[in-house]
């Protein structure tokens, strides 16, 4: 009877440490080592370690890794441990960090870069897989909406953490940022469940379960991808110079992007868990749009505020609401980690192709935000659209239980 009630104490405590492992993974490998580079650019530049158009080049050199390593999670994760991978990839960013702090040449800095962006997929791939199994069902949305926590502290803590080590060097930065990542990787070292039996593979015609849901999903967070790149990269941009309010209301802007952020994946999360996922990506869409309607067609700084506390709950937000929708839709554990790793895939590529398109886009318009801004609103009308269009088939030809899960 002690052995019983212990193991059942056991049950309900261990999720604990593993989630404070994924949320570290998500700060080190993404939160960190895509973010942090923002607020260095600047200091780059003006130390003319390298030229500006370098220091674009060398950022964007992370979201390549980064589909890279969306790509390459899985096939690492059959010849090796998950937890042995996702430690190995927290290790690689930690001196990925260590390793700009020297720039020998832009070929070694960019390379760093994109193994960081590498591991951040990988992480991103395995991290919930390593988890989630070992969380009540009806808490796995709020489970991982705490470890992507992660990114939302790493957007939040770019703003503040970077500026400090920036006083003391542009050098210090580099090695505190890798001090940083490495006691995280370090506290969370021990706390990595231990992995499940593979279990056996599943038919060819259970494998086609859900394959319409599915197709919606990866087109959706795709969409999903492209609209939260506009407002990313240039709201702040918008703000100072775009409106002529000057950097100060600009970093303003930029630290509610990063609350949003913060509170994002937990509030996001707890919607899947009791409205349901579909319905959760629902609403959220439809704020989404909402908020990139009031960048379009608003200049009050303050309702610009609450757009941005709006937007940023979006990037690192939509991660547990699309796994929870994985989950729906997917049965089997095995088949659930294989299908969120092509539906990052879908993300990666997005929102990587995206961020050149925008560019482009702003280099072709001379500066046009409100027709970023525009775009952005229409991929994420779109992606609300391709929803209404499964409910359409729905009612019109009803489903037989193959195609689309029933609503949690």
């Amino acid at each position: 009877m002690n052995a019983e009630c212990s193991s059942l104490t056991a049950n309900r405590t261990s999720p604990w440490l593993p989630i404070w492992a994924g949320l570290c993974a998500s700060l080190v490998g993404i939160g960190l080592a895509r973010f942090a580079y923002t607020p260095l650019v600047s200091a780059l530049i003006e130390a003319h370690w390298f030229s500006p158009s370098a220091v674009v080049y060398l950022g964007a050199a992370n979201l390549a890794g980064y589909l890279i390593g969306a790509l390459g999670g899985r096939p690492l994760a059959a010849r090796w441990s998950s937890t042995g991978v996702l430690r190995a990839m927290m290790v690689l960013v930690s001196l990925s960090f260590f390793a700009c702090a020297v720039p020998l040449s832009m070929a070694w800095f960019f390379g760093w870069r994109l193994l960081s962006g590498i591991a951040g997929g990988v992480i991103m791939v395995l991290a919930t897989s390593a988890i989630l199994p070992h969380v009540a069902p009806n808490r796995r949305g709020l489970a991982s909406g705490a470890i992507f926590l992660g990114v939302g502290l790493g957007i939040a803590g770019s703003g503040s953490l970077v500026p400090f080590l920036l006083s003391f060097g542009l050098l210090q930065a580099w090695l505190g940022l890798g001090g940083v990542a490495l006691l995280l990787t370090a506290t969370s070292w021990f706390g990595w469940p231990q992995e499940s039996p593979h279990a056996p593979a599943t038919s060819s015609a259970s494998a086609m379960r859900g394959s319409t849901g599915l197709y919606v999903l990866f087109a959706q967070y795709a969409l999903m991808a492209a609209g939260l790149v506009a407002p990313m990269m240039f709201l702040v941009d918008y703000v100072s110079r775009g409106l002529g309010a000057g950097s100060h209301s600009g970093a303003l802007i930029w630290t509610l992007y990063g609350v949003g952020a913060i509170v994002g994946p937990l509030v996001y999360g707890f919607l899947a868990d009791h409205w349901g996922a579909r319905s959760a990506i629902r609403l959220v869409l439809l704020a989404q749009a909402g908020a990139l309607a009031v960048l379009v067609t608003v200049t009050d700084l303050r309702l610009l505020a609450v757009a941005a506390l709006v937007i940023g709950s979006f990037p690192p937000g939509i991660v547990p609401l699309a796994l929870a929708r994985v989950h729906q839709l997917v049965a089997d554990h095995h088949r659930q980690n294989a299908t969120w790793s092509r539906a990052t895939v879908s993300f990666a590529s997005f929102q990587a192709l995206a961020g050149y398109a925008y560019s482009a886009l702003f280099s072709a318009s001379h500066g046009q935000y409100a027709l970023l801004f525009s775009v952005a609103m229409g991929a994420i009308g779109l992606a609300l659209a391709l929803d209404l269009l499964l409910v359409f088939k729905e009612i019109f030809r009803p489903s037989t239980g193959a195609d689309v899960a029933p609503e949690a």
